[in-house]
């Protein structure tokens, strides 16, 4: 009887650490979790779907987890929401990106783990279930003001694109005085001119802008229009002081 006992204790317990053994291999099978981070102005923002202007960089990252003795293989697959083929691959756990096309993109990243015969794979099945990550970069917009005040007040100084600019991938701005001379150029929409020449500030009066630039959309720009150059003007009053 005591035998008997024994054998069926003995047969409980292995039954049990097979039941352990099973569920923590399940457990540490390979994971991944994709993230997208973007830079923007304001520093980084991790998100699944997000919406924000060229020149855009997205940082992409496979986050494995219990890969073990398993060997390891990535595919980031970049396409946008009109094609069905990707119009970028990238064989790395993680990738950098800088969106420069408007529309939106879809990233998925396929992963594949193989450990002599044991194979675990996250590819379409995966990201049909779950959804790819996704930017949206917006259509392009630039506008060159016909006016600035850079008399040190703080408001208005610099001659530069209005601040609703967006999605431009290509920028070049010259200044020109009424006689075709060049005073200055600058190439990053974000700066600006700030009413000097070598140095020293120029007259009041009237100056001219060539702007040639690109959106991310493909939408081509060539501006040319007049400046005023009110360095006696104020805010405060509206008025040109004498």
């Amino acid at each position: 009887m005591e035998k008997r006992l024994l054998t069926a204790l003995i047969a409980a317990m292995l039954t049990a650490f097979a039941g352990t053994a099973a569920a923590q291999t399940y457990d540490e099978l390979p994971t991944i979790n994709p993230t997208a981070t973007y830079t923007t102005e304001d520093g980084e923002e991790e998100s699944e779907e997000y919406t924000g202007n060229a020149p855009l960089l997205g940082r992409f990252e496979a986050n494995p987890e219990n890969v073990g003795d398993y060997t390891a293989s990535y595919e980031w697959r970049f396409t946008v929401d009109t094609d069905d083929e990707p119009y970028l691959i990238r064989y790395e756990q993680d990738t950098e990106y800088t969106f420069t096309q408007a529309g939106t993109h879809n990233i998925v990243l396929y992963a594949t783990f193989v450990n002599g015969n044991d194979t675990v794979a996250y590819t379409q099945d995966y990201w049909a279930e779950r959804g790819p990550l996704r930017v949206s970069v917006s259509e392009s917009r630039l506008e060159m003001p016909n006016a600035f005040s850079p008399n040190g007040d703080g408001i208005n100084d610099i001659y530069q694109a209005k601040t609703n600019y967006q999605s431009i991938v290509e920028f070049k701005a010259t200044i020109f005085n009424r006689w075709g001379q060049k005073l200055y150029e600058w190439d990053d929409p974000a700066g600006g001119w700030d009413g000097t020449y070598k140095g020293k500030d120029v007259a009041q009066g009237v100056y001219f802008v060539v702007v040639k630039a690109r959106g991310a959309d493909g939408r081509k720009y060539n501006i040319r229009r007049d400046v005023n150059l009110l360095r006696g003007y104020t805010e405060s009053t509206g008025s040109v002081a004498e």
